[in-house]
């Protein structure tokens, strides 16, 4: 894992399903934005993109976003900023969307590491959303289950695609949100059976040539 300061892409955990991912050219993209009423700090850097998976406060709160970023959302084809996004459709829960509604799952590629943030996914993927995934390297996935996939769901999603590399959790509990009925990640790493490093930063700098050999589940901490 290398810390920031070289060439590749950069990715920093916000806190919940918000993160700050900056490519090597400076292009900033913010994924699921959330209100006030959720206590991580926000960031106050102007960015370029801001991607929404569904229109929850905790997730699209694009208004306190800085700058006058290009909104990706919805399922199809986006492109902003030179970069091609692929929404997937999805739903927030396991009864076709009948509890929570619909979700997107993002996938793109930066600096030649295709992506996927899950938003709220709430089912492990069916074929549908399995066959466009299966190029994608690095996961973003809900795991404290409740409002989303918890452990087992999100280790059986994480089995199905192939080419992943890092799986990165997020949406669990945490000190800031200790009061919420997800779980902490430690659940999720009970039942996975993959190399895990439980790194103390926030942010990670990822190049090609930095892709493990195979599966590793990669801990951030809020920030």
């Amino acid at each position: 894992v290398k810390l920031v300061g070289g060439d590749g892409m950069k990715i920093r955990w916000i806190g919940h399903s918000c993160f700050l991912i900056t490519g090597s050219n400076g292009v900033k993209i913010l994924t699921d934005p959330f209100d006030e009423s959720v206590p991580y700090p926000f960031p106050q850097e102007p960015v370029d993109i801001v991607t929404v998976s569904h229109d929850h406060f905790d997730h699209a709160a694009v208004g306190r976003v800085q700058g006058n970023p290009e909104v990706v959302r919805g399922v199809g084809e986006h492109t902003a900023k030179g970069i091609a996004f692929r929404g997937i459709p999805s739903f927030h829960d396991t009864e076709g969307g009948r509890k929570r509604g619909r979700n997107t799952i993002f996938k793109f590629a930066l600096d030649g590491i295709t992506l996927a943030h899950c938003g709220d996914l709430g089912h492990v993927i069916t074929a549908e959303q399995q066959r466009p995934l299966e190029d994608v390297q690095v996961i973003l996935i809900p795991v404290g289950g409740f409002y989303t996939i918890g452990p087992k769901e999100a280790m059986e999603t994480i089995r199905l695609l192939p080419n992943l590399r890092i799986v990165i959790p997020m949406h669990f509990k945490t000190e800031a949100v200790k009061d919420w009925p997800i779980e902490p990640v430690d659940e999720f790493l009970k039942v996975v059976d993959l190399p895990v490093k439980r790194l103390d930063v926030s942010e990670v700098e990822i190049s090609p040539g930095d892709l493990p050999e195979k599966k590793e589940v990669w801990v951030l901490r809020y920030g």
